[in-house]
């Protein structure tokens, strides 16, 4: 059985058939997404779709990614956070907690959004901004 430390000590892992990245047994990735070489997927993460987690970003926790939306640069997507549709999370950008990202939406920078926040549309939260609470963007 192969394992591999996603930071809290090793657990079984496998890498992922399409993309070549690290994948939690207890998370599961669609055959259909990508996770690439360096990309790590953890927890009782899922990703669904053709969605895309590549560069060092991490998706992990409960967290779910779906349909085209992409994770890439060093971003992490964790909690209960959701990214789907076409919407994006880059760079150092943080979506957590109960956080939504949806439709076109971007996140990038150094970007959270957190708590039980909402960006859809065709919204960008980008540099050093903070969303959070109940707040709705779009």
């Amino acid at each position: 059985m192969k394992t591999f430390d996603f930071g809290n000590g090793p657990v079984p892992a496998h890498r992922h058939p399409n993309g070549g990245g690290w994948v939690a047994n207890t998370a599961s990735v669609a055959e259909t997404a990508y996770v690439g070489p360096e990309a790590r997927v953890s927890g009782n993460a899922r990703i669904f779709g053709k969605a895309r987690v590549s560069g060092d970003a991490q998706v992990m926790d409960n967290a779910r990614v779906s349909g085209n939306a992409r994770v890439f640069g060093k971003a992490r997507v964790s909690g209960d956070a959701q990214v789907r549709g076409d919407a994006q999370v880059m760079g150092y950008a943080r979506v957590y907690g109960n956080a939504l990202v949806s439709g076109d939406a971007q996140v990038r920078g150094d970007a959270q959004v957190r708590g039980d926040a909402r960006v859809s549309g065709e919204a960008m939260v980008s540099g050093w901004s903070q969303i959070s609470g109940d707040t709705r963007i779009s």
